[in-house]
């Protein structure tokens, strides 16, 4: 596996995102190992929240919400994907799949970290792979807010707004990362935001995970991550685990999935937000209100 590291200083400027990086580890399918990245926020000692960001942004994406969050003594821990931000990037696009972007994660969370009692925080593909990690490892987990996400298992055909994403990323000569993010947002990206956005691609050769992470998607029934993703259905049917869909008034892309996950056990009699005025990215357009919402959830399930 080639492995690409963004070098440090790409991540010097950047505004508004005070929280020093840690790595560790995490193994790689051919018996090395990538360097995973995070930053977290509050009390070591606090309720761990686990916040994972999807295609194509990283860790800086919670930005707004870590102080929010560490402000009521939570432990707010934001991973960088493989592929992304801080975080080793695999240069083929071979190298991802859906099953090993999960073990990454579990591996980070579980053996490094050794995170018990979790909230889970999934937006976009943080959802994807956090979900899986809920239903293969529920006696981690304390409670799970799936934010603009969902479990696609290609039983469904997925909106044409995402197939001409999907499109888009595969067919760019050159991937605007910083427009991908703008175009899902509705509010403005300063230029602060759109060079933070920029900053974990010097060039091209760094963009196999922002390029190959849509085509991991699950969109027919014989996908690779089909039978693993039903059979997180079947678990999560079968929670009581405390579940809260805060969804934004402004995603074509995931709106379909959200009456399934509202009739999961744990989603059954809660009163779920709506965040208004967001897109599909509401940690960019309402991340502070995104923020107290969970801080609200977790006080009223411990």
């Amino acid at each position: 596996m080639r492995i690409l590291r963004t070098p440090d200083e790409r991540f010097a400027g950047i505004a508004d995102f005070p929280h020093p990086p840690h790595y560790a580890d995490v193994p790689d399918p051919d018996g090395g190992s990538l360097r995973m990245a995070w930053v977290e926020a509050g009390p070591a000692d606090g309720p761990p929240v686990l916040l994972l960001h999807g295609e194509p942004t990283w860790s800086y994406l919670y930005r707004r919400m870590l102080p929010v969050l560490a402000g009521t003594g939570l432990r707010a821990i934001a991973p960088d994907l493989v592929g992304f931000g801080r975080s080793d990037k695999p240069a083929e696009p071979a190298d991802h799949s859906y099953a090993r972007h999960v073990e990454w994660v579990r591996a980070l969370a579980f053996d490094v970290l050794d995170l018990r009692d979790v909230t889970l925080v999934g937006q976009d593909w943080g959802g994807l792979i956090g979900l899986r990690l809920v239903a293969e490892h529920p006696q981690r987990f304390r409670a799970c807010v799936a934010a603009n996400t969902g479990l696609p298992t290609g039983d469904r055909d997925m909106p044409e707004v995402w197939w001409r994403f999907r499109r888009t990323v595969e067919k760019a000569e050159v991937l605007d990362v910083a427009r991908l993010v703008r175009s899902g947002c509705r509010m403005p990206l300063g230029p602060a935001a759109h060079a933070a956005y920029d900053a974990p691609f010097p060039d091209e050769s760094f963009k196999a995970g922002p390029r190959v992470m849509p085509t991991l998607v699950p969109t027919r029934p014989d996908d690779p991550a089909t039978p693993a993703n039903r059979a997180a259905w079947e678990v999560l049917r079968t929670l009581d685990l405390p579940l809260l869909c805060a969804f934004s008034d402004g995603d074509p892309i995931t709106a379909p999935m959200l009456p399934l996950l509202r009739e999961l056990p744990g989603a059954a009699g809660r009163e779920h937000p709506t965040i208004a005025g967001a897109g599909h990215f509401l940690q960019e357009d309402a991340g502070p209100q995104l923020a107290a919402e969970i801080v609200r959830f977790i006080a009223s399930v411990r």
